[in-house]
């Protein structure tokens, strides 16, 4: 059963980082492609930042510079480093794993910037 928890998320002053891990369990993450989406109260969910099996990534033209998606394979886990965060990244962040057209979605982390 594929299994997808974060954690990481919390409240931080305007300029601060957070580091956002989700750990996978029920499949080897370390050949699959995974994402981070987040969703801010009242709009669309919107990805944040993508990592594709061969290790290749890209990233929401907002949080390019500032975010960072990594993997630790020998951990199943995938990371999102947030430097310089701004209110306006203010979300319900989530961890994603994509096979074709279908996401597996983890239960969120919240991220909150204070101005």
């Amino acid at each position: 059963q594929v299994r997808l928890v974060e954690s990481g998320g919390g409240l931080v002053q305007n300029g601060g980082s957070l580091r956002l891990s989700c750990v996978a369990s029920g499949f080897y993450l370390g050949l699959t492609n995974l994402a981070w989406y987040r969703q801010a109260p009242g709009q669309q969910r919107e990805l944040v930042a993508r990592i594709a099996g061969n290790g290749s990534t890209d990233y929401l033209d907002s949080v390019k510079g500032r975010f960072t998606i990594s993997r630790d394979n020998a951990k199943n886990t995938v990371h999102l480093q947030m430097n310089s965060l701004s209110p306006d990244d203010t979300a319900m962040y989530y961890c994603s794993r994509i096979v074709g057209s279908y996401n597996y979605w983890g239960q969120g982390t919240q991220v909150t910037v204070s101005a």
